[in-house]
């Protein structure tokens, strides 16, 4: 999954990065301190993939700050989510933030082609849930994954979500949001035969409670291989969709 760092050692290999320049690539301090934050410029060569940018607690001034300085780390393509529209509005031009309301997120940088061993379904009980879903699936694109939108499927309408059998059959990971009762994550688990991730919403009634009921009704699926994220947590669902859909054999 560490696709940068076997590129810059492809690179050597070919001829088309020094030796030189990959030492000092490789040898970059592991985090820069910029007095209110201190960015993490090895997440990269860890994980496989580099820092993302909270948006919502942080003032325009410091989401500028922060991605200037991932920029002149070398970090071609930046994340940054729970991002307001009104905050988007305020940061500089020259960073080049294309924003997606939807989702809460801008993102710099073009996105890449998908290079994920399969395709990843973002499936959502009803259309107030698709907020979250395209925070899911807008993140799982950001990382190389060929996303397919499934939107309100939910078990209201069984026969909805059964006319996309094919899709559910064929994906590699499948995130399932609902709120509600959150009974769609256990009726996927129990059609598919890969990973469900399992994404309580904050829709719903009063007894609900802001999602409450869907975390503890997905926490308890009877449906082997759903795993569950918090509460309208659509980018670590699209985060951890990624990172299992770019799964390698260790030797």
């Amino acid at each position: 999954m560490k696709t940068e760092i076997k590129d810059l050692l492809e690179g050597v290999r070919d001829g088309s990065v020094s030796v030189d320049e990959a030492l000092q690539k490789l040898k970059m301090a592991p985090y820069e301190d910029i007095g209110f934050a201190k960015i993490d410029t090895h997440r990269a060569v860890r994980q496989g993939t580099a820092e993302v940018i909270y948006g919502a607690g942080q003032t325009p001034e410091q989401i500028a700050q922060i991605a200037t300085r991932m920029k002149e780390a070398g970090q071609e393509r930046i994340l940054i989510t729970r991002l307001s529209e009104e905050k988007c509005a305020l940061l500089p031009a020259e960073l080049g933030v294309r924003y997606v309301e939807e989702a809460r997120i801008g993102f710099l940088g073009d996105l890449p082609l998908p290079n994920g061993i399969g395709r990843i379904v973002v499936a959502t009980g009803g259309t107030s849930d698709i907020p979250v879903a395209e925070e899911a699936a807008v993140t799982a694109e950001f990382f190389g994954n060929e996303v397919v939108r499934l939107y309100d499927v939910g078990v209201a309408g069984l026969h909805r979500l059964l006319s996309h059998t094919d899709e559910i059959m064929s994906a590699s990971v499948i995130i399932a949001i609902a709120g509600m009762e959150g009974a769609l994550a256990s009726v996927i688990g129990g059609l598919s035969d890969c990973p469900v991730i399992a994404v309580p919403t904050s829709v719903g009634y009063g007894a609900s409670f802001h999602g409450l009921s869907a975390l503890l009704s997905m926490l308890n699926s009877c449906a082997s291989g759903v795993s569950v994220v918090n509460i309208d947590n659509g980018f670590g669902a699209g985060y951890l969709a990624s990172m299992i859909n770019h799964m390698e054999a260790k030797q």
